[in-house]
């Protein structure tokens, strides 16, 4: 594995974790289409919620949160829309997170920011 996807593994690991540790539940992790991939699709109080993890190894270029542009939030709905028409969830409100995962050179996780409603 190369050491991009190996940051982005223990980065969306943590993400689980935490949503676990804070009453979510994990339905689906990197469901995918041929369009895209949603990264963890959790439900907490009858909210259907899809978030995006982003990892990162250093903040040089910023926060991993910050990287997340209108592009790929359009993705991110588009593919929510495609999972909720699938699974027949069009009864449950929404809800689009992020969690910002940095991990250091020894690929222990530093600091998770998880911002719900992110977009």
């Amino acid at each position: 594995m190369d050491q991009r996807k190996r940051v982005g593994k223990i980065g969306e690991d943590a993400a689980a974790t935490y949503l676990r540790q804070h009453g979510y539940q994990i339905l689906m992790r990197n469901w995918s289409t041929r369009f895209g991939e949603i990264d963890i699709i959790a439900k907490k109080s009858q909210t259907l919620i899809f978030v995006e993890v982003r990892s990162t190894r250093g903040i040089r270029y910023g926060y991993g949160f910050q990287s997340i542009g209108n592009r790929k939030q359009q993705k991110v709905r588009r593919l929510a829309l495609q999972y909720v028409k699938r699974q027949q969830f069009n009864h449950l409100p929404l809800r689009f997170d992020v969690i910002s995962v940095l991990i250091n050179r020894e690929n222990k996780v530093v600091k998770l920011d998880h911002i719900p409603n992110a977009f």
